[in-house]
């Protein structure tokens, strides 16, 4: 999940951990803003995330690849 940090008509910028993407909201139906949680893959959003959905998603993420750092 990345979290929208600017929107310009059918085009955003996402952010995670600091690391910023540029994706198309062209696939998704529903209304996009800044502050909204997408699944971006090739370039493009493919879903949007309500925020729980993706905070939650995130820790498990950081937790899995923080393990496998230690192994």
């Amino acid at each position: 999940p990345m979290k929208i940090i600017t929107v310009n008509g059918s085009d955003a910028v996402a952010e995670i951990d600091g690391v910023q993407r540029e994706a198309s909201l062209m696939l998704l139906d529903e209304e996009i803003g800044v502050g909204d949680y997408i699944i971006v893959h090739a370039g493009f959003a493919i879903s949007k995330l309500d925020e729980e959905e993706a905070l939650e998603t995130l820790e498990m993420m950081r937790e899995i690849f923080s393990e496998e750092d230690m192994a």
